[in-house]
């Protein structure tokens, strides 16, 4: 019996993995020029961490969490998220103690037991940023105007920005006793787990995708009927902060976010075409969670993005090519003395930076050229025993059909500047 990759994940294969490593390229590159740094977490964690951090009435903690105890009958748990991680380490790595704001990201695998389907997967993959240690509405505006950026720069359109204020434990105090009042009456219609939300996290009934649901909380009071004033002030000047960064948004009193953390700011972004789970990213602020998880008093605010779901937008709205490069040169050597002085040759390719690659099957010329043109080479270099003999190559241009002899001692020179020609176009 073949053994298969369990359910919910997948193989990234050489060739797509193109796309990948493009995507990365970019969130690297703008997460640099944001002044952002790279942060790496365990990808197991102690499963407290992710109940007190994430919130125990969310569906990731109570449904979706793989966790197992240890040799040591320790509960552990592989990561479902990377911000309850990361605040881990700004207070046990003493972040707190270096200038403040801290800003971080990172990218890796996250993993949920939940159903597969279309961009969704039980091991996915996030990046992630986080601010800790500002409270100011111009950082909401920065985070959200990174993601705004770095989805201009991979090309995405028709992206919707939603926004809200979820407010402050002061004013969620009053929303929630309306929320309550106006669900009472209809509590019974509930599904089982809004009906356990409205004891412990009424809100979250508003994020419940259950058409039962939605309708029965439809006109029920939103967090921006019951905002306090410092929470409206704040919210004013984020929208403020990101008209003058030119992005496009939409406030959107519903929007509340599934995790038990967030306070004032929540966001996401929209693209309709990846079906009724549109939103490509979302994120928010959530001041109280360092504190939760026994660090001091910490505002922070970030967001978090599945790179599946992103690279599945870019597909369906054709934005997305295989991007995997191969070998600029081939050596295309014939007999042994040729393989042995090919791959002396090769070498000195590889360590002057040209990427290069050489036949390892002893075809025929033929196969051998057909090889390099199938991975996309520009140049092929022909060693026989003639050209051995004469301390020359054939230098072969695949991609014009010309070709030239080229003395021994200028191959690699010839070869760099080429490469170097190419990679400035």
């Amino acid at each position: 019996m073949t053994i298969q990759r369990p359910k919910g994940t997948q193989d990234l294969l050489p060739g797509p993995i193109g796309k990948w490593h493009h995507l990365e390229e970019i969130i690297r590159s703008v997460c640099r020029e944001y002044g952002y740094e790279e942060i790496r977490t365990p990808i197991f964690e102690a499963t407290e961490l992710f109940q007190r951090g994430v919130g125990e009435t969310t569906d990731i903690v109570n449904k979706e969490m793989y966790t197992f105890p240890d040799k040591a009958d320790r509960s552990l748990t592989l990561r479902p998220e990377g911000t309850a991680s990361v605040c881990r380490a700004y207070v046990e790595d003493k972040l707190y103690a270096q200038a403040q704001p801290v800003k971080l990201y990172y990218v890796g695998p996250m993993f949920r037991y939940e159903k597969p389907q279309s961009g969704r997967y039980r091991q996915f993959h996030q990046f992630g940023v986080e601010v800790l240690g500002a409270d100011k509405p111009v950082v909401d505006a920065e985070v959200i105007s990174l993601v705004w950026d770095l989805y201009r720069r991979l090309g995405l359109r028709d992206l919707e920005v939603h926004i809200n204020s979820v407010g402050c434990p002061t004013c969620r105090a009053e929303h929630r006793r309306r929320l309550r009042d106006f669900l009472a009456p209809r509590r019974g219609e509930l599904c089982r787990d809004c009906q356990e939300r409205y004891e412990r996290n009424p809100l979250r009934i508003l994020d419940c995708k259950n058409p039962v649901c939605q309708e029965v909380s439809r006109g029920a009071p939103t967090t921006a009927d019951t905002l306090c004033e410092d929470c409206r002030e704040h919210f004013g000047e984020v929208q403020e902060f990101l008209t003058a960064a030119g992005v496009t948004y939409r406030p959107d009193p519903r929007l509340v976010r599934g995790l038990d953390y967030y306070r004032r700011t929540a966001f996401e972004i929209m693209v309709e075409e990846i079906g009724a789970q549109s939103a490509i990213c979302g994120g928010g602020r959530y001041d109280g969670l360092v504190e939760e998880i026994g660090g001091p008093p910490t505002p922070a605010i970030g967001f978090a993005m599945g790179l599946e779901r992103v690279l599945a937008a870019l597909e369906l709205q054709q934005n997305l090519q295989d991007r995997e490069h191969g070998p600029f040169a081939v050596v295309v050597a014939l007999g042994k003395e040729a393989q042995r002085q090919g791959f002396s040759l090769l070498s000195s390719l590889r360590q002057a930076g040209v990427p290069s690659g050489m036949d390892l099957l002893g075809r025929g010329l033929k196969a051998q050229l057909k090889q390099a043109d199938r991975q996309g080479a520009r140049l092929a270099l022909i060693l026989g025993d003639e050209e051995l003999k004469r301390q020359v190559a054939i230098l072969r241009d695949l991609t014009l059909g010309e070709q030239a002899e080229i003395a021994w001692p200028d191959i690699l020179t010839t070869v760099s500047a080429k490469y170097k020609e190419e990679e400035e176009k």
